[in-house]
């Protein structure tokens, strides 16, 4: 069976898209979509994306990190499904609703209310997630939030400075998080621009991370270093983040089409 492809990027952080909602099919298991997504050996990408009927949105979607694990929600890739889609459009994940409009080369999303109790995250134990007392070499005292998946953020002189592909493992897999996080180091360089690097659990360092983007502007909204409005400068780009308290994320930002082709599911199932 010969199944249709869609090669999609936001800011570098790409994507496999699996449309499903008029036909079916069988069912993506962990090994799978981990092969699909081997840059080597399968088509390659940060995350598989599959779009299913949705008795309660417009769209379903299911996001399959690279390394096979399924997650709750995708930034980035939320985007990339608003110009699929074409129109305003209400989405369906495992975080909740999102509603993603396409814009002028992109889209913007409601990307629902964050979270910051420590058993909403979560973490192994109880403590304050806005200044925990928890560090790892240059990282300390970083904050968590969840924005549908996971993030810890830790705010540094210069973030580029920062040995990620060493300390994003062993962050990742810390027996405080206890379903792993997304590592995100950043640097505050005036009170409208973030700049921020990531290591995202299951797929490492990646050119961008929409819902990485949300977590630490809303760290820094709720630490006082940012405005309401603020731009997060990622190694892909910019995304524009607006958010007030008690109310839902706003992420703006590009999202295009790489290629399109078809693959052959005996090859990977």
């Amino acid at each position: 069976m010969r199944v249709p492809f869609i090669k999609m990027h936001g800011l570098g952080n790409d994507f496999i898209v699996l449309d499903a909602r008029k036909e079916a099919l069988p069912r993506i298991t962990n090994r799978m979509a981990s092969a699909l997504a081997d840059r080597h050996t399968g088509i390659g990408c940060d995350q598989l994306v599959l779009l299913e009927r949705s008795d309660q949105a417009d769209i379903r979607m299911r996001i399959f990190n690279s390394d096979g694990g399924e997650v709750g929600a995708c930034g980035n890739a939320t985007r990339a499904v608003a110009l699929i889609h074409g129109e305003e459009a209400r989405i369906e994940t495992q975080a909740g609703i999102l509603i993603a409009s396409p814009t002028d080369g992109g889209a913007s999303v409601d990307m629902g209310q964050p979270r910051f109790e420590w058993d909403a995250i979560p973490l192994a134990y109880p403590m304050d997630t806005l200044s925990m007392p928890v560090g790892w070499g240059p990282l300390d005292t970083p904050g968590a939030v969840s924005v549908g998946n996971p993030h810890v953020i830790s705010f540094v002189d210069n973030c580029d400075a920062v040995p990620l592909e060493r300390l994003g493992p062993e962050i990742e897999n810390d027996p405080l998080f206890p379903e792993r996080v997304n590592v995100n180091v950043a640097t505050v360089e005036s009170p409208g621009r973030i700049r921020l690097r990531v290591w995202e659990r299951g797929a490492g360092l990646t050119r961008a991370c929409g819902t990485g983007a949300c977590a630490t502007a809303v760290h820094a909204m709720r630490r006082k270093l940012v405005d309401s409005s603020v731009t997060v400068g990622l190694p892909g780009g910019d995304l524009q983040i607006e958010w007030q308290m008690g109310s839902a994320i706003r992420m703006t930002g590009p999202a295009s089409e790489s290629f399109r082709g078809t693959f052959e599911w005996e090859d990977y199932a």
